[in-house]
């Protein structure tokens, strides 16, 4: 769970969703694994069958209040069937979406995108940058305040700021308890500016600790918002490069890197227009369709359950070509990458005894054919 939570933080999930643990006891020890997009009847009986400690899947079981489970229903047949099985069931959602090591991400590197970033970057935690003007001899003291009030983060790193020398002047004014100089005299102290940033939920703790740390009467500093620059890794939907190819060429190489289902995939434009750069965006994606309308520089658009109206009123448009693929092929490229990743965190040098990860081949796609 904790590995999980690393990966895909709960509390990035979208309010709506329902996200963790679902069943289980997390005391319980786990050596088997099973990776699925849905908390299907066939999957709970496969995980039994194998005898997992875990199901993860995508999917929410849960998603909307049931008053009860029987197991004469769907969910509670797979609820049944786990609990009788001592398997536990995990789901990581919307906060395995837009994750690096996501779905989308998943579905990007399936398809051969290189230099992929998020469609839409996730929004930055919001940060501030403190400035104050300190003497030499007093500066370590008040790095120090506003370090461990919890100022200087950046990512993994603590302790960081930035530290400049200067000349600072003032004239104490009757009243005044200079801590420096005297009443009526102008003075000069050599000082340092001493700067870092500041997660905006702590600004108050650490301008509190800077100002009980700083040796002057009123001291000189400045707070500054920070804009979010966009660059961060995390967020909606992929985009990237491919080498330059066709419409039609391209939606036959995302036919042959998907796994089949009999739904097939679908593409709308031009089957001869040139494809450079791709949009994805793993499960239904039709919510970005507004925004990438008025992207000329994407030429198709890949993702999942588009509807008849919206699809044929953004070709009017004249965006990017669209390719709709099977929603529950899109999302099961992110089991094999979870699998991987749960082999290297886990064994000699990780948690202890290897947890053996196994990806279910069961398709929970529900259209079962095609004529």
């Amino acid at each position: 769970m904790a590995l999980l939570d690393e990966w895909y933080p709960p509390a990035t999930a979208d309010s709506w969703d329902a996200v963790g643990l679902v069943t289980g006891d997390p005391d319980a020890p786990v050596s088997k694994v099973l990776l699925a997009v849905d908390p299907a009847p066939a999957v709970a009986h496969e995980a039994a069958e194998w005898g997992a400690d875990l199901l993860i899947v995508h999917h929410p079981l849960f998603l909307k209040a049931v008053h009860g489970v029987p197991a004469t229903t769907p969910k509670g047949r797979t609820l049944a069937t786990l609990t009788a099985a001592g398997c536990a069931l995990l789901t990581a959602h919307t906060n395995a979406d837009q994750a690096v090591g996501g779905v989308s991400e998943a579905l990007a590197t399936t398809l051969g995108l290189a230099d992929q970033a998020p469609l839409r970057p996730a929004a930055a935690a919001p940060l501030d940058k403190l400035v104050v003007f300190v003497p030499v001899v007093d500066a370590e003291r008040v790095r120090t305040a506003m370090t461990d009030a919890g100022g200087g983060r950046l990512g993994d790193y603590d302790s960081a700021s930035f530290t400049s020398p200067g000349e600072g002047r003032f004239r104490p004014l009757a009243g005044a308890s200079p801590a420096i100089g005297e009443v009526g005299r102008v003075e000069v102290v050599d000082e340092l500016r001493v700067e870092c940033v500041v997660p905006r939920g702590r600004r108050s703790h650490v301008v509190r600790a800077m100002l009980a740390a700083h040796p002057y009467e009123e001291p000189a500093w400045d707070l500054v918002e920070l804009a979010d620059a966009g660059l961060s890794a995390t967020g909606t939907g992929r985009e990237g490069t491919v080498a330059e190819t066709s419409l039609a060429a391209f939606a036959a190489r995302v036919a042959e890197a998907l796994p089949a289902t009999p739904a097939g995939i679908r593409y709308a434009g031009d089957p001869d227009r040139v494809v450079r750069r791709v949009a994805v965006c793993g499960g239904a994606g039709d919510f970005l369709l507004d925004e990438l309308a008025t992207r000329d520089d994407i030429d198709v658009y890949v993702t999942s359950d588009l509807r008849h109206h919206p699809a044929a009123e953004f070709l009017e448009k004249g965006g990017p070509a669209l390719l709709d693929v099977p929603h529950w092929a899109a999302e099961w490229t992110w089991l094999p990458l979870v699998q991987s990743r749960l082999g290297r965190a886990t064994g000699d040098g990780g948690l202890g005894d290897t947890v053996e990860a196994r990806v279910s081949r069961i398709v929970t796609d529900p259209w079962r054919a095609r004529i």
